[in-house]
């Protein structure tokens, strides 16, 4: 499976569990039961979806002090779950560019939440720009 791939499960997986009580085993085997493709987890998968759950206060906290004019509980949850493993990578992924994690993370805002208009990919890389450059800083 290409990362491209476990990186939209790994969102939607954390989208599903926002929603439901269920635990991350269960919500990634349901998210790729609906899928289109016969894939099979992965150990980056619920490596990450761990990370993130593992780190979800200091993730919260970059993510609130990055957002400008804007509350962290204004996000949709498919937002935030993008945004959020975003930071993930971008503060506990250090062997992956910035650059990348960003634009995959628009990939994805473009695919499931923009309405043609772009706004919603526009304001997730505005966000995780300013995210890359606290962090850098």
């Amino acid at each position: 499976m290409s990362r491209k791939k476990e990186r939209e499960i790994i969102i939607l997986s954390l989208y599903s569990m926002e929603l439901s009580n269920n635990d991350v085993y269960d919500t990634v085997h349901y998210v790729l039961t609906q899928s289109q493709y016969e894939l099979k987890a992965t150990d980056y998968i619920f490596e990450s979806i761990n990370g993130v759950l593992d780190h979800k206060e200091k993730i919260d906290e970059t993510i609130s002090f990055n957002l400008e004019n804007y509350k962290i509980e204004r996000l949709s949850y498919l937002d935030l779950s993008i945004i959020r493993f975003a930071t993930y990578e971008l503060l506990f992924k250090k062997d992956i560019p910035h650059e990348v994690i960003i634009n995959e993370a628009v990939e994805i805002t473009k695919k499931y939440i923009d309405l043609g208009d772009r706004k919603a990919s526009a304001f997730n890389n505005s966000v995780l720009d300013k995210i890359r450059v606290s962090i850098k800083a």
